[in-house]
């Protein structure tokens, strides 16, 4: 079994996370920020079967989705005062696929 764990635009994670979902995976989603743009993101979990990672990483591949962007860098990031927006391309996808030592899945059965 393994772990995909995906780092997207918060742009992209409901249509990213409706189409794993479609394809019957199940996903945790997480709000995140991070990058030096400090834009939201979104960490999707989705624990998959070995023969599903490259279906998996397919539906990650189409449906988030790279895009010109303009923001405005905040100065210290770019070490002056820059009052015009950048141009940067955002989106896409950041992936890691880790393997999984043990997987269960709790219902509360059997509790007292």
């Amino acid at each position: 079994m393994k772990m995909i764990m995906a780092v997207v635009q918060a742009d992209d994670a409901n249509r990213v996370t409706q189409a794993l979902n479609e394809a019957g995976y199940r996903v945790t989603r997480m709000a995140t920020q991070g990058g030096w743009l400090r834009r939201e993101n979104a960490t999707l979990l989705v624990g998959v079967e070995d023969a599903h990672v490259n279906d998996a990483l397919r539906i990650l591949r189409k449906t988030a989705q790279r895009r010109m962007a303009y923001v405005n860098v905040p100065g210290e990031v770019m070490g002056t005062y820059n009052p015009q927006p950048l141009e940067v391309e955002v989106g896409g996808a950041t992936v890691f696929v880790l393997n999984v030592e043990r997987f269960e899945r709790l219902t509360g059965e059997g509790k007292g």
